[in-house]
């Protein structure tokens, strides 16, 4: 991440004050906002409120990955899309938002699915990824690409009524000198194909998605400035019927390369 310090200009100042008057990230933190370059996998449920927040947080470039389009079903929850966007695509209605959220923030549009011949790229080229797909095969690629290029990855999936989320950094270590753990470790295996109902078959509450994309937002936040403890080795896990908050602890079960 680029940390090197450069000077707010007076409209940043008055936009990001309410940061700037935190210690635990100031001047130096919003500096650091500036200066990173973040890669959301996804312009949907969980991307929608992730891109929201890290563009009203100042992050300085944000890259959109997506190769939908806006449906009307959409709407019920990718809150950063509106009726007028329906059937355009999602990373164009997307960045028209965040520029009218924060001018500021470069806007990155990749309209393409991410696989295995464009992932490395993509990932290498930013110093965070938030990933907020659908799907399994893209969950275990973007975690794999993700440790592989060493670059840290802030994972969350939705149920129902359920959510859960962590940050994973498999290739470095931990204060007590364990190696921190990867998403094979906490998932080693995806689930048989049709195990899982998709949302369009179970149906999601809308606001869920918000809960996780918004916590999602935040340990990017954490990860940038420096602020707080990330989820590294924690798996957050939320039910929204109970309004209830568990965490449960994993660990790396292996060495890995």
């Amino acid at each position: 991440m680029n940390t090197k310090p450069t000077a707010l200009s007076d409209k940043e100042l008055e936009r990001y004050a309410r940061h700037i008057v935190l210690p635990e990230v100031g001047g130096p933190g919003q500096q650091k906002l500036r200066g990173a370059r973040v890669l959301v996998v996804g312009a949907g449920g969980l991307g929608a409120p992730v891109l929201a927040y890290l563009a009203a947080a100042g992050v300085g470039a944000l890259g959109i990955v997506d190769d939908d389009v806006v449906s009307l079903s959409n709407l019920q929850r990718q809150i950063i899309h509106d009726t007028a966007s329906v059937g355009e695509a999602k990373v164009e209605s997307a960045a028209r938002a965040l520029a009218r959220i924060n001018p500021h923030v470069v806007i990155e549009t990749h309209r393409e699915r991410l696989t295995a011949e464009n992932a490395a790229r993509l990932i290498a080229a930013y110093d965070v990824t938030v990933d907020g797909s659908d799907n399994f095969d893209t969950r275990y690629l973007v975690a794999d690409v993700a440790a592989a290029t060493k670059k840290p990855l802030v994972t969350g999936a939705v149920g129902r009524f359920d959510g859960s989320l962590t940050v994973l950094k498999p290739y470095a270590t931990g204060p007590d000198g364990r190696q921190y753990p990867s998403y094979r470790d906490l998932f080693p295996e995806p689930p048989p194909p049709g195990a899982v109902p998709s949302c369009a078959v179970a149906g999601v509450l809308g606001a869920l998605t918000g809960v996780i994309g918004t916590l999602q937002a935040m340990e990017t936040i954490k990860l940038i400035t420096g602020a707080g403890e990330p989820l590294i080795g924690r798996l957050l896990l939320y039910d929204a019927l109970a309004a209830r908050f568990e965490t449960i602890r994993y660990r790396a079960a292996r060495k890995h390369d």
